[in-house]
């Protein structure tokens, strides 16, 4: 399992991250939409690793691992969506996007060697 693993911080701060980029969007920029969905598939990556912490059997586990991961590049989805629709700027896509990608890739690497495994 990855208990307190660096993926586990990274997708917590990540969390963060999007919390206050939804508060920057719908108070700022007066945008509800997609700043919601970017805040449910954001958050949901940290979740679903943590729900994978508890997994009883290596299928949940990879399972979990899948959903975060899918999360993670719906996630990169919005921030594209909001980026080209104007509503963040390029610099603040570069930074969190790269984050969202670092995320995704370690959490395929950890899925890939989960499914390995069985």
């Amino acid at each position: 399992m990855i208990h307190n693993s660096l993926v586990y911080d990274k997708a917590y701060s990540f969390a963060i991250r999007i919390v206050n980029a939804y508060k920057y969007l719908s108070i700022n920029q007066k945008e509800y939409i997609l700043s919601k969905q970017l805040l449910k598939s954001g958050t949901s990556i940290g979740a679903n690793i943590a729900e994978a912490n508890g997994a009883i059997s290596n299928s949940y586990f990879s399972a979990k691992i899948s959903i975060a991961y899918k999360e993670c590049l719906e996630t990169k989805y919005w921030l594209s969506l909001l980026k080209d629709t104007n509503y963040i700027s390029l610099k603040a896509f570069n930074s969190i996007h790269a984050d969202a990608d670092e995320i995704s890739k370690m959490l395929f690497s950890i899925l890939k060697s989960s499914r390995i495994i069985q």
